[in-house]
């Protein structure tokens, strides 16, 4: 784990939970105790549950830095990340929506990939943390085409699919019911997708949202491009919460996280449900377990 030993040793001694846990100078994992890499993080404000503070964030993004740099600089194999409490971050400086963009950040890459995954159905966004009235003029046939070929190429090297088959979400009703309600799927959408075909792509659409994510519809695809953030999560965590693991595509490495946000209410209580950490830790070594070369993105 990266972060400072004192802060798990607080934890557990609030919790009452015996755990032998050992600060180290580099990543090192250990059976018999949690080792904490603490990358020169001196932090000594008191950490109070539920309640984040400005004087922890820079402690905050300088472990997901060191932590992401320890996975380019192949220290590491993958990183599985918690949920972070954003408004604080952005309060001391923080410059990103969130972990995703922050990361591609850090590993130099114009464009990553959010997909969201569980054992019902995966779910990829061409945008994702922006005011739903932003959506519209955000899309665009590149961007559309780039989103999918990284989704392909990942469901490729990581996930041990050989010929993923992709299907795309319009973003009006009825996929724009030809032109009817909005011509996003005409100028956009469909040209994407048949940029994809072209390029030897599985790619369907643009298809209703309302009808894709019924069983029968979902079960054919590998993966459903999404145009925006709650029309893929509302149905992926109706029907998956605290079972699916959010995945950062398109990155030099595997990164997975949570599904859900930091429950401040809940904090240092005990009262909370670690299985979605649980299966973000067994989906990155699934993840690296099927990684092949799959050659370069086609973007």
């Amino acid at each position: 784990m990266c972060a400072p030993a004192a802060w798990l040793k607080d934890r557990a001694n609030l919790l009452d939970i015996s755990v032998t846990i050992h600060e180290v100078d580099v990543p090192e994992a250990s059976v018999s105790a949690l080792n904490c890499w603490n990358p020169g993080v001196n932090s000594t404000s008191a950490i109070i549950p539920g309640m984040p503070q400005k004087e922890t964030a820079s402690a905050v993004t300088r472990c997901i830095e060191a932590a992401a740099r320890a996975c380019v600089e192949k220290k590491a194999r993958a990183m599985v990340t918690g949920p972070i409490e954003k408004s604080i971050l952005r309060d001391a400086g923080f410059d990103f929506p969130g972990h995703t963009e922050f990361l591609a950040h850090l590993a130099g890459i114009p464009k990553v990939v959010m997909m969201l995954a569980s054992h019902e159905v995966r779910v990829a966004l061409l945008t994702t943390h922006m005011a739903l009235a932003d959506v519209p003029a955000s899309l665009s046939v590149e961007d559309t085409l780039e989103t999918l070929h990284i989704t392909h190429h990942d469901l490729q090297r990581h996930f041990g699919i050989s010929r993923p088959k992709l299907a795309l979400c319009g973003l009006n009703p009825h996929a724009g019911e030809s032109g009817h309600f909005g011509h996003e799927e005409i100028n956009i959408l469909q040209p994407a997708v048949e940029q994809a075909r072209r390029a030897g792509m599985d790619v369907t659409g643009p298809l209703p949202a309302d009808t894709l994510f019924a069983a029968t519809n979902r079960k054919a695809f590998d993966a459903i491009v999404c145009c925006y953030h709650d029309q893929g999560l509302i149905p992926l965590k109706a029907l998956s919460f605290g079972d699916a693991v959010n995945v950062t595509l398109g990155l030099p490495f595997i990164r997975t996280s949570v599904d859900h946000g930091t429950a401040l209410d809940r904090a240092g209580s005990g009262n909370v449900s670690y299985s979605s950490f649980v299966a973000a830790l067994r989906l990155a070594g699934d993840m690296d377990n099927a990684s092949v070369e799959t050659g370069p993105s086609c973007n």
